[in-house]
């Protein structure tokens, strides 16, 4: 659990440097409905779609990055108070562009006591998953060559665990 008088005092107050707002995730009732409002109404580009983990995401990238938006369908996922919620799904922040920045970042939490929920490689980027003391999902990520998105955008529409040692 982070503990901000932790950090009080210390040095090295700068482990973690994040270089930009990435990306942003959200669980949607209806994916189809969803869709249609922001690639319609706000009129996005949607450059992939999958299933990924027995859910059926949309990507919507404005050109400069894999993706700015990503949509997860849930359902009616109000009924059950366990399932995934209508909302937001987690932020996404760059801390870098390679595994080593990534492992620097994982040894930081481990320092830090705060377990990674998850390590993914989505092929466009390598991550580590955390929530942040509210609870709030935060996947801190390196991107990788942007080439891959950039010759198939779809290459963001994939998500496996990744092995960072």
């Amino acid at each position: 659990m982070y503990d901000d008088k932790s950090r009080r005092g210390s040095v090295n107050h700068r482990l973690v440097q994040v270089l930009e707002l990435g990306h942003v995730n959200l669980f949607v009732t209806d994916l189809d409905r969803s869709t249609r409002f922001y690639r319609g109404v706000l009129c996005l580009p949607e450059v992939a779609r999958a299933v990924i983990n027995g859910r059926r995401v949309a990507f919507f990238s404005l050109g400069t990055r894999h993706h700015d938006l990503a949509l997860v369908e849930v359902g009616d996922a109000r009924r059950t108070p366990q399932a995934p919620q209508p909302g937001l799904n987690h932020v996404g922040l760059k801390i870098g562009d390679s595994l080593n920045d990534l492992r620097a970042v994982r040894d930081h939490l481990r320092e830090s006591r705060i377990e990674p929920s998850a390590y993914r490689d989505h092929r466009v980027c390598k991550s580590i998953h955390i929530a942040d003391p509210d609870g709030i999902g935060i996947e801190l990520y390196a991107d990788a060559d942007p080439a891959i998105w950039g010759m198939d955008p779809a290459a963001v529409a994939f998500s496996q665990p990744l092995q960072l040692d």
